[in-house]
């Protein structure tokens, strides 16, 4: 099947197989051109304009879009703004740098515990918090922090994770400024409901089943696509911005329908074969080969965080 870039292949006939699978419209000014914006931040965690509208429009999504996002991206606090239209440069505040942080860590955490096998000290690590009505928005906040970093709730109030997150999670209350609300504890020994094995406990506590209905679906949709653009590389054919852009923005939507819904529990509290580690492999290989293949090599470099946890890979 002809390709057209990393992650986006056509039919002969010029029908994209790929965007038409894809659940989500990229124009709609959610959750697609979101993550476009955040796909397009610096290492210091600046997003400038003469590159965001450029590339929204290769991707069809419109100025108006964009500025939708940045109003909604700066009134949640995460950017600051400076200056007016496609001259602007938006900066990560403190919120905005810790979102991207924690994004960054899960990826390398993800290729670590694959390359790894393993990842667990067989430690449980709880959260308590009991955060009054008052600092409703403070408490809903950490409630997602925890969701981001895997955690499942035992009951209202309480969190689990097999990870060690006992810093961040420190450190996001403190930011908050909720710490005196939250209690943190360690076991080895942990009962929900009577149940007391750690893969049946995971099976109850995290949506594990459709998290691998979604890695099987995008290792469906991607899983020939770096054969298709290593084939291109061996004709000497080039993927230009017209075509590259869409195509990291639509595999990016795809991996992460899966990718936020995963609480990337070690291998050894996973099914096997836990279909997670296949769709990381699929994705890496389509960044490598279409990065290679890119027509302008000095390009916006989207989705960084990508190539970043690529780049630590053996």
């Amino acid at each position: 099947m002809p390709t057209t870039t990393d992650g986006k292949t056509t039919d002969p006939d010029g029908t994209d197989d790929v965007e038409a699978a894809l659940p989500v419209d990229p124009t709609d000014g959610g959750v697609p051109t979101r993550l476009m914006v955040l796909g397009l931040a610096h290492r210091d965690g600046s997003v400038h304009g003469a590159e965001l509208y450029p590339v929204a429009a290769e991707c069809g999504i419109s100025d108006e879009t964009v500025r939708s996002c940045m109003r909604r991206l700066i009134a949640d606090g995460l950017f600051l703004r400076e200056g007016e239209g496609r001259d602007a440069v938006f900066s990560a505040t403190e919120a905005g740098r810790a979102a991207l942080e924690v994004t960054h860590q899960r990826h390398l955490m993800a290729y670590a515990q694959d390359a790894a096998g393993r990842g667990w000290d067989r430690r449980w690590r709880l959260v308590a918090f009991a955060i009054p009505e008052s600092r409703r928005a403070a408490r809903d906040a950490f409630r997602d922090h925890l969701r981001i970093l895997g955690g499942a709730a035992i009951q209202p109030g309480l969190y689990v994770s097999p990870h060690r997150w006992t810093a961040e999670v420190t450190e996001e209350a403190e930011r908050l400024g909720i710490p005196e609300h939250v209690s943190t504890l360690t076991t080895e020994d942990l009962h929900v409901g009577g149940e007391t094995n750690p893969r049946t406990l995971v099976e109850r506590l995290w949506p594990l089943d459709e998290v691998a209905r979604r890695y099987d679906d995008f290792i469906a949709t991607y899983r020939d696509v770096p054969e298709a653009l290593e084939a291109m590389r061996r004709r000497h054919e080039r993927i230009s911005e017209h075509d590259f852009l869409p195509g990291a923005l639509h595999i990016a939507i795809r991996f992460n329908e899966c990718f936020e819904m995963d609480p990337l529990l070690p291998p050894e509290l996973l099914p096997r074969p836990w279909p997670g580690k296949e769709a990381r492999e699929v994705l890496a290989r389509c960044r490598r080969i279409g990065v290679l293949a890119r027509e302008d090599k000095g390009g916006p470099a989207l989705f960084r965080v990508f190539d970043d946890a690529i780049a630590h890979l053996p």
